[in-house]
């Protein structure tokens, strides 16, 4: 199984970005220590030119993570007729121990790597290298998450036996069982629904006072962050319930295939992306310190947040309409 070209593809790409990210990481220690852009010294010259290769080449890196976590989801959905009793990814996912653990890292990875080319994108547009430091001392935290990632990736591939017999959606998120999954199943839908919407009225508001006033970016970086949450929980608690027109079916996964309309899409990709936007874009708003920044973060910060409301927006009208046009009747007529 281990031969199998879409895993292949995901741990050789993950021994690359491991190694790049390794090698990003030792330099951006240079960076932190002996960059001083005032200076004309042979070695801050020498560090000038390397950040045009590092950043290239760390940028690929991060976009080839964001991409590796769609691959990862879809080959544990194909694979999942490969393993006796799994109907989805989350069969797949539950063959071993590794499964989910990998994911979750690998999400943690997605966030880490689009708020980074975030931040790169913004300070290759001042003239002065003005988030050096910042964007290479995230390099060095987000270092640790992804070797990890790979790691555990490998660990699980490496486990994998088409032999066992796991686990389908239908036990993993039920009341009945124990864990995160069978918490989120088991929310009251009514306060589920709540929160989600709530949290998107919210970030709603803060949107619209930073879009006239320039202030509460960080505040909508965190609102967006609890959006996401409460986008997943209500996921799986309610709206699930109303794609599959059954009560007790919550599985998150389900939702990416065919039978369904691939309906998950309309979800997840504009609630992904409205985080990603939120949480970087929110926060660029107070590098308006730096001169060459002056204008270009506050603009840059605007454009964001307006876009991941935009996407956001676009994810509560799919809970809507996934509610609305459902033949499934939870509260009553």
């Amino acid at each position: 199984m281990i031969f199998h070209p879409t895993i292949l593809a995901l741990l050789i790409g993950s021994a690359l970005s491991s190694v790049m990210v390794l090698a990003g990481a030792a330099f951006g220690v240079r960076v932190l220590r002996r960059w001083d852009i005032a200076s004309g010294r042979h070695g801050q010259l020498v560090l000038e030119r390397r950040t045009y290769l590092f950043s290239v080449l760390l940028a690929f890196v991060m976009v080839a993570e964001l991409l590796s976590l769609l691959l990862f989801v879809f080959n544990a959905d194909r694979m999942s007729a490969q393993f006796v009793g799994a109907m989805c990814a989350v069969g797949t996912l539950n063959a071993n121990a590794f499964g989910f653990p990998a994911l979750i890292l690998k999400i943690a990875v997605f966030f880490l790597a689009s708020v980074w080319l975030i931040v790169n994108h913004v300070d290759n547009m001042g003239y002065d290298y003005p988030l050096i430091r910042v964007k290479y001392a995230m390099l060095i935290v987000i270092a640790p998450v992804v070797l990890a990632a790979a790691g555990v990736q490998a660990a699980y591939f490496l486990d994998l036996d088409p032999e066992v017999i796991t686990s389908c959606c239908g036990k993993l998120f039920t009341q009945d069982a124990t864990g995160v999954s069978a918490e989120l199943a088991g929310l009251d839908e009514k306060a589920a629904l709540v929160l989600l919407f709530g949290s998107l009225a919210l970030a709603g508001v803060v949107a619209a006072v930073h879009a006239r006033t320039g202030q509460g970016g960080m505040l909508y970086g965190a609102v967006s962050v609890l959006v996401f949450v409460a986008a997943i929980a209500g996921i799986v608690s309610v709206v699930s319930l109303y794609v599959y027109e059954h009560p007790n079916h919550h599985c998150p996964f389900c939702l990416l295939k065919p039978e369904y309309g691939y309906f998950g899409y309309w979800l997840y990709v504009p609630l992904f992306a409205g985080t990603v936007l939120g949480m970087g874009g929110g926060p660029i708003a107070v590098f308006a310190g730096a001169p060459s920044l002056a204008e270009i973060a506050p603009r840059v910060s605007r454009r964001l947040v307006t876009t991941s409301m935009v996407c956001l927006t676009g994810f509560g009208a799919a809970c809507a309409y996934a509610i609305l046009s459902s033949g499934l009747i939870l509260f009553g007529t």
